[in-house]
């Protein structure tokens, strides 16, 4: 079993992740997945803000696997991102690696997960960072708290699900549930006595810490009857916001309070799709929702009556309004309290204008209408990344040639009307490995543009080693000389993962504060797949607390 730390311990937390094979029975079908310590979800690492964490990662299985900490700034440990052929070759099958780093200026719910092909659909659990000793929350501290990490299931392994879409050069097949730490609840088959419990004492306050660990949905989650407060977003504090409906995408973490001030029963806590793709059809789960039950004490779980539960109310699954309002609404702490260790970036060093696009390669197998001997891919600027055969950030420290190219461009190479084109306006993609080279201490801006290019689509884009300020957001094709005069530059929110919205842009802010090779991708795995990544290199520093240490002596070999 996993090591849990408690609030008491030493600065210095180890935890042992042993990666192996774990049977489990869902939907009325027995299957073997990848899990860390016989867990799934894996275990909660726990931690307090300031703590140096060593994880000492064993893989037992016959894939190669990495383990990245998302959210956590790896502030001098870039070496212990765990993203695969970019900051470190994958950990190979009877192999170790620790991965040590520290916990910096973060306090607040985050997630781990395996970084390489979509093992992370498994492998995957909550990191949960306490405040230092003796600091308070900004808003009225729960009594109880639960982690709610929200997924999905195919009873088909997922590594084949991948290998038939990229083979086929189309979509993947979707899963087979929705899930609420690990079960689908009482809606599918052979899942009632599955189904998830929360007790709750009427009157108390709980804080539960959402996670969105889902490979290519965004969600809805609601609990019936209840009001929902949200207090913190990607592990940085929030003004308190009431809503009856909250909206993660993947990779993101949201923590909301929830008050048992309903009469004594049990109530369905539910996670629905959204889905705004301009070319989704039959999205399967509106209707079937992942369930678990918040259940008061003096009820009895045992007696729960499925049928006479109610599901909460969701948005529509193409929503993009309702979602829109959601993330406008998200304000972060006042600044003047100490809640924020950086700055909102007002005077700009580089300012960037990425395009969000699926795109097309030629495919001589792929003969699927309506574009045969062509494979769907995507990109960022109509550039499709191509992963090396070494690490970037290996390549970069030792000054290896050949490995990547620092020309990713700045402006797309194609302007056009971004959310109005045509189908046979798309520009296919070109292929490589290119970065962007940022110097330390220098204030950047990217506006995030989606494209219609063969279908709009809400893209969860997600920095490593930083997290930014999204400071504006809107529908249409953004304006150079008309939207920044719009932009929240008071109290943004802090994120390390930004929902472009659907057949629109979002605007981020960020300052260089850590050196290393920063992955930047879309969160929808298919779409990382695909090639809708790059990666930032952000150069050295003055002097120590500004450069990249050596990588550790126990890296895996490529």
């Amino acid at each position: 079993m996993a090591l849990q730390f408690s609030a008491t311990m030493a600065d210095h937390q180890r935890v042992n992740f042993v990666i192996d094979y774990l049977n489990v029975s869902r939907l009325c079908h027995n299957k073997s997945l990848i899990a860390v310590n016989g867990m799934f979800p894996g275990p909660t690492v726990r931690v307090r803000e300031g703590d140096h964490l060593i994880v000492n990662i064993t893989n037992l299985v016959s894939h190669n696997v990495t383990i990245h900490w998302h959210g956590v700034r790896q502030v001098l440990s870039a070496w212990a991102d765990g993203v695969a052929q970019i900051t470190q070759c994958p950990i190979q099958t009877g192999q170790s690696f620790i991965s040590e780093f520290q916990i910096v200026d973060q306090r607040g719910t985050l997630f781990w997960h395996a970084h390489i092909s979509w093992l992370r659909a498994t492998l995957h659990g909550a990191i949960i960072i306490r405040p230092r000793h003796k600091t308070r929350y900004p808003f009225v501290k729960p009594s109880h708290e639960y982690t709610v990490i929200l997924g999905e299931w195919w009873n088909e392994d997922v590594e084949d699900v991948l290998a038939q879409a990229l083979q086929g050069g189309r979509g993947y097949s979707i899963p087979d549930a929705l899930t609420i730490n690990g079960y689908p609840g009482a809606l599918y088959n052979c899942s009632q006595h599955l189904t998830q419990v929360f007790p709750v004492n009427k009157g108390e306050t709980y804080m539960l810490r959402l996670v969105n660990a889902a490979l290519n949905f965004q969600l809805y989650f609601a609990v019936a009857n209840h009001t929902l407060t949200v207090v913190e977003a990607d592990a940085e504090y929030l003004q308190p916001l009431e809503r009856d409906v909250v909206v993660l995408s993947p990779g993101q973490t949201t923590n909301v309070l929830i008050k048992a001030n309903q009469p004594v029963g049990n109530y369905y806590m539910a996670c629905s799709v959204f889905s705004p793709n301009s070319n989704t059809r039959n999205v399967p789960f509106p209707e079937t929702a992942a369930t678990a039950i918040l259940t008061y004490n003096s009820s009895l779980p045992a007696n729960i009556s499925f049928p006479e539960l109610v599901l909460p109310s969701f948005p529509s699954f193409d929503d993009v309004v309702f979602v829109a309002n959601f993330t406008k609404s998200l304000k972060g702490q006042s600044y003047s309290k100490g809640y924020y260790y950086y700055s909102i970036p007002t005077k700009i060093d580089y300012d960037l204008f990425y395009t969000v696009s699926y795109a097309l390669q030629p495919c001589a197998t792929c003969l699927a209408q309506p574009f045969p001997n062509q494979r769907l891919s995507a990109s960022i600027n109509n550039q499709t990344l191509v992963l090396p055969q070494i690490s970037l950030l290996q390549a970069y420290y030792n000054h290896l040639n050949n490995t990547y190219e620092e020309d990713f461009p700045d402006f797309p190479p194609y302007v056009f009307n971004y959310t109005g084109i045509a189908a046979s306006e798309i520009a296919v993609s070109t292929l490589g490995t290119k970065v962007k080279v940022l110097e330390f201490g220098k204030s950047v801006q990217i506006v995030f543009q989606d494209t219609h290019s063969l279908g709009y689509e809400s893209h969860p884009i997600h920095l490593h080693g930083q997290n930014f300020f999204i400071v504006g957001e809107g529908f249409g094709n953004y304006n150079a000389s008309l939207h920044p005069s719009t932009f929240n530059l008071q109290n943004p929110p802090s994120r390390n993962t930004v929902a472009v919205p659907s057949g629109g842009w979002a605007a981020v802010r960020f300052t260089t504060t850590n050196p290393g090779v920063w992955f930047m991708h879309c969160h929808l795995d298919l779409h990382t797949a695909w090639g809708m990544s790059m990666a930032f290199i952000v150069r050295n520093g003055k002097g120590k607390n500004e450069t990249l240490p050596p990588p550790p002596s126990n890296m895996p070999p490529c």
